[in-house]
């Protein structure tokens, strides 16, 4: 398995693959380490998690490096990420024990009720390139607190980062064998899915590999939790701050060079309102700096791998083809596979039927649609087989929390800023986003066993 650095194709490492003839072998090992964790108090699981963050923080350029180097982003960027792993190890550590802590029923029959949470054991982690460490992380370590074990399957361009993180977990005291890396090819997944010592899958990628995942899942009868893509609506109503709008907006499309399921990607914009808004969006975009994604004056690096830029091309020039209007950025040629770069480019006067409005962009590409009204925007919002994260901008709060609570059909609204996934609040989408949420309570609970028990005298 070979890993390449898309900023100059240059071959950065390569890896043995994992043979799967020791899988029997490697799930027996994982699965008398996960019974044995299963009974360890839950402040060992806190002490652990306390220690993985420790040694993030103190290995984070090291991992930030890596990352870069194997997927793109930029060094700000994955430095950020890193951070952000060290901070959810910090939250589970604190609130963890309270999540699953037994719960007691109140009666007056002198019987006794409560539900436990119990672990599942070993939850499959499929996980995408576009952020190694976070999608991992936010999945590893509400299971650890949970009692269960982890496999990892990473994506097969990052096999330095998905070794990296089985690092961290073993420098910072993690029992041998409670979470492993295994470097197999997509198609290789299915058998870890099937295997009998695997008890659950998590996975994280395009909506297309979650139908297989799920189906998968679906003939062993085992509990998955698929966080899939997006095409993320923002609405700008008339009565917006545009300055607002505009920053926010930016920031979330360009997040992580373009590369974010949750990313803003069409932005439903009130007539009144959208001369300005284009005109002050595109600005932004063409102030950007693309090139070395380990200098610190690049905002945007390449695409993870040339066939994403490439792919990004032609459904721009497609929804150009079909009435949409260059702003600014694009077009290269479909022909030029060999480079990873794609400008930072806006379409406007898009509409449905466009790939730029039915399909995901997963790049450094803004769909600008006009609307007439409130009605207009909600109602093409929804107008999508996604439902991961959505948002609205008016200066008239409780109308955009109308809008945002009651009529957006996603799993995450925002009003007046972008979508962040945050350790609080539970995450993930609806349609074909995917089921299940990650973190906060309902995340870590997700691979658990919620048994109810009753005790008579």
């Amino acid at each position: 398995m070979t890993s390449i650095n898309p900023f100059n194709n240059q071959v950065l490492n390569s890896y043995a693959r994992f043979d799967l003839t020791q899988l029997d072998t490697l799930l027996l090992k994982m699965s008398a380490a996960q019974r044995e964790w299963q009974s360890s108090a839950v402040v060992q699981r806190s002490e652990l998690l306390q220690a993985m963050a420790t040694m993030l923080r103190k290995r984070q350029h090291e991992l930030a490096t890596l990352a870069t180097r194997e997927m793109g982003k930029t060094l700000s960027s994955a430095l950020t990420e890193v951070e952000k792993c060290a901070a959810v190890c910090d939250y589970y550590a604190e609130h963890g024990p309270a999540m699953i802590r037994e719960e007691s029923v109140a009666a007056t029959d002198g019987i006794e009720r409560f539900v436990s949470y119990q672990p599942i054991g070993i939850v499959l982690a499929i996980m995408p390139w576009n952020f190694p460490y976070w999608q991992v992380f936010r999945c590893l370590v509400p299971a650890l607190m949970a009692g269960n074990g982890v496999l990892l399957k990473h994506a097969s361009n990052v096999p330095g980062c998905a070794l990296a993180i089985e690092s961290i977990c073993r420098d910072a005291g993690m029992p041998e064998d409670l979470m492993r890396t295994v470097l197999v090819s997509g198609p290789d997944a299915s058998r870890l899915i099937e295997h009998p010592l695997v008890n659950a899958v998590s996975f994280t990628g395009s909506t297309e590999a979650g139908q297989k995942i799920a189906a998968c899942a679906g003939q062993s009868l085992k509990k998955c939790v698929l966080e899939l893509g997006g095409s993320d609506a923002y609405l700008i109503l008339e009565d917006a701050d545009i300055d607002l709008a505009v920053e926010k907006c930016v920031t979330s499309r360009l997040l992580n060079n373009g590369q974010s399921c949750i990313a803003a990607k069409r932005f439903l914009v009130h007539q009144q309102v959208y001369g300005e808004f284009t005109e002050k969006f595109a600005m932004a975009f063409r102030r950007q700096r693309l090139g070395d994604p380990m200098l610190a004056e690049t905002n945007i690096g390449p695409l993870a791998r040339p066939d994403l830029a490439h792919t990004l091309a032609l459904q721009v020039s497609e929804s150009v083809r079909l009435g949409a209007v260059l702003v600014c950025g694009g077009l290269i040629r479909p022909a030029d596979g060999a480079d990873a770069f794609y400008p930072p480019t806006v379409l406007g006067e898009v509409r449905p039927g466009m790939p730029a409005f039915d399909e995901e962009l997963f790049g450094p590409v803004a769909a600008l649609v006009r609307v007439r009204s409130e009605s207009e925007a909600v109602s093409l919002a929804n107008q999508s087989i996604f439902g991961l994260g959505a948002g609205v901008f008016t200066r008239d709060i409780p109308r955009g929390r109308a809008i945002a609570a009651n009529l957006l059909q996603a799993g995450n609204c925002v009003v007046n800023d972008f979508v962040k996934s945050d350790p609080r609040l539970p995450f993930g989408g609806i349609k074909a986003s995917g089921f299940g949420r990650e973190l906060s309570h309902f995340g870590l609970r997700e691979f658990t066993n919620i048994k109810s028990v009753v005790v008579s005298p």
